[in-house]
């Protein structure tokens, strides 16, 4: 196995073009437990850890941009304002020292469908920014990244460089089913996100399909309810009816399997379960929001 190790993403990126069939390694959280386990064994090892550009972030006026290293640790502690569903997803990855050594572009290269990220990232609306030394920065968007299992947009001579998350504007939840809250892989997962300046509601799911999804059926039900209700000017109460059709929406997106960690029925329940609990506390969050803004005015 050959191992290269770029001082600079030029560096890097010109390595990349010479061999596109090495695999990037970072943190190492995701592609050493396949080397370990004798699951995957790449001719190449394109080792990031020396590229300071990748452990950087920057909060614009509009969005953050996450470079692809930034450890979910530095996400929880430095970014729960700016990016909540994605701050909260961080918390369920891992032990710590694996919140401390892994970051968003490794989820995002091995596209598992249980990694953590990748619900709150299609709620928020995120971008991935990747570059070559050929064809420079393209941005894709979350939700053409996803290409099949474990397989993302990514072109074979292109790295990970960051990804762009908007500003949240309102309440994002997220919420994962698993044996205990970290230290364990998804059996399945749910990000929400309200985006109040468009009116609108983003979801995502993860391990409950061959890819991370949004629920999208479910969101154009639920957008037209609350702008039919008036929710977003009134914060008016959702009435059960919504909230159980929701789930059920959010249910019928899936398209599990069954394997060692639960069932493709169970998978559909609990996505319902989750979705209805992540609807109700960020609806609810929203309306207090608008309470204490009323109360101050």
């Amino acid at each position: 196995m050959d191992f290269l190790r770029p001082a600079s993403w030029e560096q890097a990126l010109a390595a990349k073009a010479e061999h596109p069939a090495a695999v990037p390694i970072a943190g190492g959280t995701d592609v050493m437990v396949g080397i370990n386990f004798d699951h995957r064994r790449p001719a190449c090892l394109l080792d990031l850890n020396r590229i300071g550009d990748l452990y950087e972030w920057e909060v614009g006026e509009a969005s953050v941009r996450l470079g692809a290293s930034v450890p979910y640790a530095k996400i929880m502690e430095h970014l729960r304002t700016e990016a909540p569903g994605l701050a909260l997803a961080s918390h369920t990855v891992g032990s710590p020292q694996i919140r401390n050594r892994g970051g968003v572009g490794g989820n995002l290269g091995t596209a598992s469908p249980a990694g953590d990220a990748h619900p709150a990232l299609l709620a928020a609306g995120a971008e991935v920014e990747v570059e070559s030394a050929e064809r420079g920065i393209r941005l894709i968007p979350i939700d053409e990244f996803y290409t099949g299992v474990k397989r993302n947009a990514l072109q074979p001579d292109e790295l990970i460089r960051a990804v762009h998350v908007n500003k949240a504007d309102g309440p994002q939840q997220y919420s994962k089913v698993g044996t205990r809250n970290a230290m364990v892989i998804a059996v399945c997962a749910f990000g929400l996100a309200l985006h109040p300046e468009t009116r609108v509601i983003r979801t995502g799911i993860g391990s409950a399909a061959p890819t991370p999804v949004r629920a999208r059926a479910a969101e154009e039900f639920l957008n037209a309810a609350l702008e039919e209700s008036g929710f977003w000017d009134n914060g008016k109460i959702i009435t059960p009816s919504v909230v159980k059709r929701f789930a059920e929406l959010c249910s019928a997106a899936c398209n599990p399997i069954d394997d060692a960690r639960g069932t493709a029925s169970y998978r559909r329940y609990a996505v319902g379960v989750i979705a209805r609990r992540t609807l109700t506390w960020t609806v609810e969050s929203y309306r207090s929001s608008r309470r204490a803004s009323k109360g101050a005015a």
